[in-house]
C-alpha cells in the first residue's frame, strides 16, 4: 500500500498544484468581475493543458494523474448525490417533472444526432449531449468513465460547453422582452437550458425572485437526470463490452453511481444533516478540479485543434436545439 501511495504522489501532488492555481485565479476573477465567468475546474483543465503543452510530465507522474482523472474523479461524483434531495424535487409537480425528463431525453438524442451528422466521433458526441442537456460540465464529468472517454474528448467538451455557458448567461435575459415572457416561463427557461446552478442564478436575479427561485428549482430536477443517464449508458456499454462470466452489478451500474444515488437517499430521509452537507460539498468540487487538472495535463493541443471547429459548432447547435424544445414544453404547460 505505501508503495502505491509513493507511486501515485508525484502525478497526485502535480494535479492538486494546479487545482490550487485554479482556485486563486477564480477567486482573483471574482474580486475583479463579481462573479466566476470561468470556474475553477474549467481554468485546471486549461491551466493543465498549457503545461501539458509546454512540458511532458516524466514516467513517474503517470500512475497519480491517471488516478487522479478517474478514480478521484468518479469518487467525486459519488459525492454529488448528497446534495439531491427527492422532496424537494417533487415538489415541482408531476407535469413539470415528466417535461422536465422528456426535455432532457429529446435533447440529448438531438444533440447526439447533430453531432453525428457533423463528423464527431461516438464518445464526443455523447459528452456535449449530457453536457447540453443535463448539467454542462458535471455531466461530462460524470459520463466521463462511464463511456471511457479519452481526455481531449472530456477537455474539448468541457472548455467549448463553459464559454458557451458565459454567453448564454448573457444573452439569456434578452429573451424576456423579445418572446415577452413571464418571470414563471422564464425561470422555467433558464432552469432547463443554463448549465450550473451559479449560472442559473446570474442569468435569473436580474428579471426577478420567482425566475430565480424556479429555476433553481427545475435546474435541480434537470441534474436528477443525470443518474438515470448514466445508469443507462453504463447498460449500454456492458452490453457492447467484452463479456465475463457471472453478474455484477458493478459491470453495468458502476459504483460511484450506486454511491450516488444512495447517498441521494440518505440526503432525502434526513440521515445528511445540512452540517455534513457543507463539508462535503467543496470537498467534491475540489476533487473534481484536481481530476480536471489531471485531464488537461493528458491532452494533446493538436487533437483539439483538429476538432475545435466541428465541437464549437456542434456545441452551438444543441443548445439552440434544447433551447427550442424547452420554449415548447413552456407553451405546451400553458405557464402564465
Amino acid at each position: 500500500m505505501i508503495d502505491r501511495l509513493m507511486r501515485l504522489l508525484p502525478g497526485i501532488a502535480l494535479s492538486a498544484a494546479i487545482s490550487f492555481a485554479a482556485i486563486g485565479l477564480q477567486h482573483l476573477e471574482e474580486a475583479w468581475t463579481g462573479r466566476p465567468w470561468l470556474e475553477a475546474l474549467v481554468i485546471a483543465i486549461l491551466l493543465g493543458t498549457v503545461i501539458r503543452t509546454a512540458w511532458t510530465p516524466g514516467a513517474r507522474f503517470a500512475p497519480g494523474i491517471g488516478f487522479s482523472a478517474k478514480m478521484l474523479l468518479e469518487f467525486a461524483v459519488m459525492l454529488l448525490g448528497a446534495s439531491i434531495s427527492f422532496q424537494a424535487v417533487m415538489q415541482a409537480g408531476p407535469g413539470l417533472i415528466v417535461g422536465i425528463a422528456v426535455v432532457v431525453v429529446i435533447a440529448i438524442a438531438a444533440s447526439y444526432g447533430l453531432c453525428r451528422g457533423l463528423g464527431l466521433p461516438k464518445r464526443m458526441a455523447v459528452l456535449v449531449a449530457c453536457g447540453n442537456s443535463i448539467c454542462g460540465n458535471s455531466a461530462i464529468a460524470a459520463v466521463a468513465p462511464v463511456i471511457g472517454a479519452k481526455s481531449e474528448d472530456v477537455a474539448s467538451s468541457i472548455a467549448f460547453t463553459a464559454i458557451l455557458g458565459v454567453i448564454v448567461v448573457l444573452s439569456l435575459p434578452l429573451l424576456v422582452p423579445a418572446l415577452g415572457l413571464s418571470e414563471t416561463q422564464y425561470g422555467v427557461l433558464a432552469g432547463l437550458t443554463v448549465y450550473a446552478v451559479p449560472q442559473v442564478l446570474a442569468a435569473t436575479l436580474p428579471v426577478g425572485l420567482v425566475s430565480t427561485q424556479l429555476g433553481t428549482l427545475v435546474k435541480l430536477v434537470r441534474v436528477l437526470m443525470l443518474g438515470p443517464v448514466v445508469i443507462g449508458l453504463s447498460l449500454a456499454m456492458g452490453r457492447d463490452g467484452a463479456s465475463r462470466p457471472g453478474f455484477s452489478l458493478n459491470r453495468f451500474v458502476p459504483w460511484f453511481i450506486i454511491g450516488f444515488l444512495a447517498l441521494a437517499a440518505l440526503r432525502s430521509t434526513g440521515l445528511i444533516p445540512d452540517m455534513v452537507l457543507r463539508a462535503i460539498m467543496p470537498l467534491t468540487t475540489f476533487l473534481t478540479v484536481i481530476a480536471m487538472a489531471a485531464l488537461g495535463l493528458g491532452v494533446d493541443l493538436k487533437v483539439l485543434g483538429r476538432v475545435g471547429g466541428r465541437v464549437t459548432l456542434a456545441v452551438t447547435l444543441s443548445l439552440l436545439a434544447l433551447l427550442a424544445v424547452s420554449l415548447c414544453l413552456i407553451r405546451l404547460l400553458d405557464m402564465a
